[in-house]
């Protein structure tokens, strides 16, 4: 039996890939079959249940110390897009998403490396939403921002993480992992948080009872081999802790950003890659499709290439656009429910623990 009749063995009765495995599946390039076992092991997990939630994006500010070459989204304070929210704009927005979404049940910020805010500016501007929406849950900062806030503020990631949770924020979103291999890393984002730094913020928020998601940004320098890797590498993490929700991949916006010269990955690098995660990563019970990312065709079409989350509403985006994402920054519960339908799954709205709380019949689970 040859590598790729293994894997593909392997995968139908649930067992788990080894690296060589996945990479042959990766080089076969039968889109088709790989389809076909994602699928399998998304229905196994998820059944015919494709999740949505209806969340806000913030931003809170654009202005950052790091420099990526990988980014188009931060700039310095001199710059005339630079821009900052103070706590009382913060909430404003925060009252009107409320006012205008009854039924709003997360708000998802992360923001750049500001240069001169301290830590209890966020530490306050996660208590005032709190306050503001206690009954809305609070998913914020990526691993890189806990690094940046434990070294402006002298204190350890998890004295940083547990007065974030004390403030009132639930979850992380996971970002800034990009590819955890620091060869890569020294070259996309030679000033942010290191491998070893965005695995402890991870292991230590998990500890804390703060789950997060497992992010990938592929399609600029990595390799397929340090790609496959990066997805091994979040498994064994999933091993140990349990504290991931959902795996989401990124494909890389190379518009406006230092590597600009590259191209954009084609539609069936995503799929392809999506389908992969699916196969190797079998200690996650999600995967998310982000329509933002991947326009809401390709997102769609992830839906029979083992993705069962499309993310949510979002209603405003600034980082992704910036390089050059030429989605929409919102989308509505309706339209979302349209584009899950016409897969032939059903169209769930849930929390940010993927608790169910309405199904596209219109039969509400949690009244």
């Amino acid at each position: 039996m040859n590598l790729i009749d293994k894997a593909v063995k392997k995968v139908s009765s649930g067992e788990r890939l080894h690296f060589t495995e996945a990479l042959a599946l990766y080089q076969d390039n039968d889109i088709l079959k790989l389809a076909s076992l994602a699928r399998s092991v998304k229905e196994r997990k998820s059944g015919n249940y494709v999740y949505y939630n209806v969340n806000r994006h913030i931003n809170l500010t654009n202005i950052c110390v790091s420099g990526c070459p990988l980014c188009a989204f931060g700039c310095k304070a001199e710059e005339e897009r630079a821009y900052v929210m103070e706590k009382a704009e913060v909430i404003r927005i925060v009252r009107q998403t409320v006012e205008d979404t009854p039924d709003l049940s997360e708000i998802h910020m992360v923001s750049a490396l500001h240069p001169d805010k301290p830590f209890s500016y966020y530490l306050e501007i996660v208590a005032a939403v709190k306050a503001t929406a206690p009954q809305v849950h609070l998913k914020a900062f990526t691993p890189v921002e806990i690094v940046h806030f434990s070294n402006i503020s002298k204190l350890s990631i998890k004295i940083v993480l547990e007065q974030l949770k004390a403030a009132g924020l639930d979850s992380l979103p996971g970002g800034g992992a990009e590819i955890l291999d620091d060869s890569v890393r020294k070259v996309i984002c030679p000033n942010k948080a290191t491998t070893a730094e965005w695995i402890k913020v991870i292991t230590t928020a998990h500890s804390l009872g703060l789950p997060t998601n497992a992010t990938m940004l592929y399609g600029h320098i990595e390799t397929i081999e340090q790609r496959i890797q990066h997805l091994i590498t979040l498994r064994e993490i999933q091993d140990q802790t349990g504290g991931f929700q959902a795996f989401v991949a990124f494909p890389f916006h190379p518009a406006n950003t230092g590597l600009s010269e590259l191209e954009r990955v084609a539609s069936w690098e995503d799929l392809k890659m999506i389908a992969l995660a699916r196969i190797i990563l079998d200690n996650f019970d999600h995967v998310k499709a982000f329509w933002m990312m991947l326009t809401l065709p390709i997102a769609q079409l992830a839906l029979a290439f083992g993705a069962d989350d499309l993310d949510g509403t979002v209603v405003e985006e600034r980082i992704i656009h910036a390089a050059g994402a030429t989605t929409k920054t919102g989308i509505t519960k309706k339209e979302i429910i349209h584009f899950v339908e016409e897969t032939g799954y059903l169209a769930v709205e849930r929390d940010t623990f993927y608790h169910p709380l309405k199904i596209s019949s219109g039969v509400k689970i949690n009244a």
